[in-house]
């Protein structure tokens, strides 16, 4: 897979005029396993994004997150609804980072601008997915105190226990990337959005 991200000339700006509180680190100059989990996606994106290099700072939290990220690929939900559910959480937490990047990813599996705003507002045309998001952002609000009716719900549109879980493993998934980049105030190097729905940042890379 190989993702459309900003020119270097609008990344290089913004690192000039913003820098992320946390050090993003560079290939060039890691060493050990953080050098080896950014080559390797380098090689699987095609770019090293710069969520990417700054959780290599712990090798252990790239690797964590890259390992989970994977594993959960080989799942029971698939890679649209996967950036749908990706959308709704960096939605409910106002992460532009992730925002950013769940955008262009998602336009690469397939969702059209219309299915990404929505699913930013966790709705979906498809009665299964809306319910699906309408869940995963009632996750995101109540720190995974859902009721008894809203599990229940979940289940009557059609959602195995397996679906449910991984919902709720994409939730968390997607939080930890969120607070991370909240955290570092990442700098963003895919087409910006912003974070109210239905807007895109005027001038951004296209």
């Amino acid at each position: 897979m190989h993702l459309v991200v900003a020119s270097p000339e609008t990344v290089a700006y913004k690192e000039k005029t913003k820098m992320s509180r946390i050090h993003a680190v560079p290939t060039a100059e890691a060493t050990g396993k953080a050098k080896q989990l950014l080559e390797g996606v380098q090689a699987k994106l095609g770019i090293t994004p710069n969520l990417m290099r700054g959780l290599a700072n712990a090798p252990a939290a790239l690797e964590g997150y890259l390992s989970f990220s994977g594993a959960l690929s080989h799942g029971v939900l698939n890679a649209k609804f996967r950036e749908q559910l990706a959308l709704t959480v960096a939605q409910a937490n106002s992460c532009e980072y992730c925002l950013a990047a769940h955008t262009a990813i998602g336009g690469m599996t397939g969702l059209s601008a219309e299915e990404i705003a929505k699913s930013r507002a966790a709705h979906s045309g498809d009665e299964k997915q809306n319910a699906g998001l309408g869940f995963a952002q009632k996750l995101v609000v109540s720190r995974g105190q859902v009721s008894d009716e809203e599990l229940a719900a979940v289940r009557a549109a059609g959602y195995s226990e397996a679906e449910i879980v991984e919902v709720i493993a994409h939730v968390a998934l997607n939080i930890f990337t969120n607070y991370f980049n909240h955290v570092a105030q990442t700098v963003v190097d895919f087409p910006a959005v912003d974070v109210r729905l239905g807007t895109q940042k005027a001038g951004s890379a296209a």
